[in-house]
């Protein structure tokens, strides 16, 4: 069963019923994902342009689902990130925790919360899809879709049929976001970033069985999210095993 973690959705779970209606119906879009890509990068390194430039081109993969992450730890450095959040620098360093290597830098790739890999090089991060989707597969089917102003995420069973802990978590991403540079490390330049996650809202906890979770979709969407991801991660920095995107821009 899907236990909902009750703190966090406060504001975002609600009870509708439909009446006399037609529901209004958006799809994830259909997504044979081999892996997660996870950029950790930010508007004041200047090793990252190449990076998030990269990241453009795993988007464009239908086996991939890329996301960036912008961390805040560099703003010190004279420009503060405008995407940035403390949470997601927490989310690398659990990660570092997790593997044990202690590795947090910019701009860092983390592949189905595995392994990682310098952002910029293309070949290492391949080979590391390549291995995770034999090593570490996202196994759990997840599906998720808006129906009459109600997101439902569908986390299917684990496929060996045993008992199973992660968490879900809802992704609300803007799709493309230009931002020139004032000043720090990149001062002048006009940079592109893609996938950026804004929030990241962990809306349930799987067991291993099949199941759904309902939430109000006005209050998890802001005006500027044009995408939703869902993740569902075993543990604090653990393995990602299932994965889905839905657009919401039409």
């Amino acid at each position: 069963m899907l236990h909902i973690n009750l703190r966090a959705l406060a504001t975002l779970v609600t009870a509708v019923t439909a009446v006399n209606a037609v529901p209004v119906t958006v799809k994830a879009e259909p997504n044979q994902f081999k892996a997660v890509v996870e950029l950790f990068t930010s508007q004041g390194c200047s090793s990252c342009p190449p990076a998030d430039a990269l990241l453009k081109s795993y988007i464009n993969r239908p086996d991939v689902l890329a996301l960036t992450f912008p961390v805040d730890y560099w703003d010190y450095l004279g420009w503060k990130d405008t995407f940035a959040s403390p949470r997601f620098s927490e989310r690398q360093r659990a990660y570092a925790k997790a593997r044990g290597d202690g590795s947090v830098y910019t701009p860092q790739a983390v592949i189905n919360g595995r392994t990682h890999a310098v952002g910029s090089r293309k070949k290492i991060i391949d080979k590391s899809i390549i291995a995770m989707d034999r090593l570490s597969p996202l196994s759990v089917p997840v599906d998720f879709r808006i129906e009459d102003k109600m997101m439902l995420i569908d986390v299917g069973p684990a496929p060996d049929g045993k008992a199973g802990s992660a968490t879900v978590w809802v992704a609300i991403i803007q799709k493309s976001g230009r931002v020139s540079i004032g000043r720090g490390e990149n001062d002048g330049q006009t940079l592109t970033y893609y996938n950026i996650v804004r929030e990241l809202t962990p809306v349930g906890m799987w067991t291993g069985e099949k199941d759904t979770i309902r939430l109000d979709t006005a209050s998890v969407t802001w005006p500027k999210s044009n995408a939703c991801a869902v993740l569902v991660q075993q543990g604090i920095g653990g393995p990602i095993i299932g994965a889905a995107w839905m657009g919401l821009d039409g």
